[in-house]
């Protein structure tokens, strides 16, 4: 039946979302707009057709054991030179990505995988592009903040054309939570702070 290339993550909310998206896009990434602003819960993962009924289910289970959790950004940081990536940081609520992500990579359920390098939650701001560029991120984004109460994950894969489309979000405490708007959707929030 094929396989599908399937991520998980928590998305980061209007109007952060968009404002950090716009950023990522003028620090020349081309994968900006391909690729929602987020946390990886789980990073891009194969699986074949047939087991997404199975990986739904698995999701369903975790979302409903969990609790919505205070999430918190401010300043930056780069895992340069090891990888080519500037970085939002997660100043509160990585305790709580990390729990989930090893729930969702149980070794008992369908989205077992290694990882290339430790998990570390972050908000992927600029990655693979030149270092002048990579440098501009890190300090421009310095003194951003934002912060938000993280009530769900979602499901996404990426299409042929390497866009990342949300299949289904998944409430904590299988609670009916509003959807996040897409990007580019404005919400009522306070402004993100930038210094």
């Amino acid at each position: 039946m094929g396989t599908v290339t399937l991520g998980v993550s928590i998305a980061v909310p209007e109007p952060y979302g968009s404002l950090l998206q716009e950023r990522r896009a003028g620090f020349g990434d081309p994968a900006a707009h391909g690729i929602p602003t987020h946390v990886t819960l789980v990073p891009p993962t194969e699986a074949a057709v047939e087991r997404l009924p199975e990986i739904e289910a698995h999701l369903a289970r975790v979302a409903a054991a969990g609790l919505p959790f205070p999430m918190r950004l401010a300043g930056t940081g780069t895992f340069r030179p090891l990888s080519p990536v500037v970085y939002v940081t997660l100043a509160e609520g990585a305790p709580e990505c990390t729990r989930l992500q090893q729930q969702l990579r149980d070794e008992a359920g369908p989205l077992v995988r290694d990882l290339q390098f430790p998990y570390h939650p972050h908000v992927t701001v600029a990655h693979g592009i030149a270092d002048e560029a990579m440098d501009r991120a890190y300090e421009e984004l310095a003194g951003f903040e934002a912060a938000w109460t993280c009530r769900s994950f979602a499901l996404y894969e990426q299409g042929a054309d390497a866009v990342w489309r949300k299949l289904r979000t998944y409430a904590f405490g299988g609670a009916d939570t509003p959807e996040i708007p897409a990007q580019g959707s404005p919400v009522d929030a306070p402004a993100p702070t930038q210094a």
